[in-house]
């Protein structure tokens, strides 16, 4: 039922309690000293504590157990016992984070009573922390295109080690589900993934959010920092951490420990940090916006996550994945997308990429009719054209110039974007838009259009001109 640790300088009181333990179906460990005790929690952290306030011949005593065991392994619930026990003991007691406090002569069934409780908060802790995992896991990386291989086969390289890793890329693109496939992927992936919305935090509140905070009528109430142990802590948009913290984050980094608010007491934690942005550090630095050297202690592994843009082959196996999640979360149709509005999805344009797709594809399975497959015309007109009874409504730019510019520079765009959604692939793009393959290089060369890698994959742009 559970593994719990007896600590009591007084033979039968430990062996009593061990014996009751025992006969409910429990598991025991006996301590009679600080030493005896710390050398079992740090072989094996028990799922229980129960802790004797005096400690005849210990180095600590139950108080000074109590704040180590919660510094260094929060989620143990510490029942302490004493003999000379009172008010202010008990108060101590409870600021330091024990979980509830029993007077000697104990009754038996006072002592069950607590102790049941306490393992029944440790184990509804568990189940949150396994739910969380859960959620991990259902966030699955998918993709097919050149781009995602080349981003996911660098992820693979950094889930088994604990180098600090800054992903780097445009709002949108899954910058969060790359982190949780980290967590979800390493060692760690049985502790917390905790993430922390630089951006959403008030400024004043970053501190304790981050630490936590001590206060005499609160006692202790623990900050993500304490909430990430054993795991992985998350910052999101990290740009937006607030200059003052920024260095006390640094100093956590270095010492892996830190106090909380209005506290004294050194707060050890083992955690792996995950950072984003799609901002430039580097400018941010040059601005006195972020912390030089907390860019580089972040910055150990750089990972560039691509564009929703960069990866348009993988835009119909992501909206499909997202209609099945939609059906099967909110019950929403579960519809196929046509040929018409597959094409039509990998030539949009999506500057809020993967969250942006994710947020049309709902759209369209709340407002629209019917269960049949998803039409092109369901889906939003795109930014510079759209369509009307049969006709192309053009824009104001390409509207105002001469038939012959005007056709190039549909032509170029056109092609661009045909290249870019079959990822680069020549021979593809030559089959949908109905060309000889020979005849589109010709075409693609008359409008100085080439390809080159870029985040693994073949992107399509226009040719730099070379100045003589």
């Amino acid at each position: 039922m559970g593994d719990i640790l007896i600590v009591d300088d007084e033979r039968d009181i430990r062996e009593l309690i061990s014996d009751i333990l025992k006969d409910e179906g429990y598991s025991t460990r006996l301590a009679g000293n600080s030493d005896d005790c710390m050398s079992e929690v740090n072989a094996a952290p028990p799922a229980l504590m129960i802790l004797d306030i005096w400690l005849k011949d210990s180095q600590m005593d139950g108080i000074d157990i109590l704040k180590t065991v919660k510094r260094d392994n929060p989620d143990i619930p510490v029942v302490i016992i004493s003999g000379h026990g009172n008010i202010e003991i008990a108060v101590a007691a409870i600021k330091q984070g024990a979980y509830d406090f029993i007077e000697k002569p104990f009754n038996i069934d006072q002592l069950m009573v607590v102790v049941s409780r306490a393992m029944e908060a440790s184990r509804l802790r568990r189940e949150n922390n396994e739910l969380r995992r859960g959620d991990v896991a259902s966030s699955e990386m998918l993709g097919e295109s050149a781009a995602f291989k080349a981003l996911k086969a660098n992820l693979d390289k950094v889930t088994g080690t604990n180098g600090r890793v800054m992903l780097t890329g445009p709002g949108g693109a899954g910058k969060e589900v790359a982190a949780r496939y980290i967590h979800a992927n390493s060692n760690r992936s049985s502790a917390p993934f905790v993430s922390v919305n630089s951006a959403s935090i008030e400024p004043e509140r970053m501190e304790e959010v981050l630490f936590g905070r001590e206060s005499a009528e609160r006692g202790i109430e623990p900050g993500l920092l304490e909430q990430a142990h054993g795991g992985v802590l998350y910052f999101d948009e990290v740009a937006d951490m607030p200059i003052g913290t920024q260095s006390k984050i640094l100093r956590v980094l270095v010492d892996q420990q830190f106090q909380r608010v209005g506290g004294s007491d050194k707060v050890r934690v083992d955690i792996r940090v995950v950072s984003s942005t799609n901002r430039s550090l580097a400018d941010e630095i040059a601005a006195g916006n972020f912390r030089e050297e907390l860019f580089h202690r972040l910055n150990v592994v750089p990972v560039v996550v691509p564009s929703l843009e960069e990866r348009r082959e993988d835009i119909p196996l992501l909206a499909a994945y997202f209609i099945e999640e939609l059906n099967k979360n909110q019950g929403l149709p579960l519809r196929n997308l046509s040929d018409e509005a597959e094409a039509l999805m990998q030539t949009m344009q999506w500057p809020g990429n993967v969250r942006q797709l994710k947020n049309v594809v709902e759209r369209v399975l709340i407002l629209g009719a019917g269960n049949g497959a998803i039409s092109a015309k369901e889906l939003p007109s795109p930014e510079e054209t759209s369509q009307k009874e049969g006709r192309v409504v053009l824009s104001s730019g390409l509207a105002t110039l001469p038939l012959r510019e005007a056709r190039e520079l549909f032509e170029r765009e056109y092609l661009m974007t045909q290249i870019n959604r079959f990822g680069g692939n020549i021979s593809r793009t030559a089959s949908f838009v109905g060309m000889e393959r020979s005849a589109l290089h010709r075409k693609l060369k008359s409008l100085a259009i080439v390809t080159s890698s870029k985040g693994g994959a073949r992107v399509a742009h226009v040719e730099p001109e070379i100045d003589e």
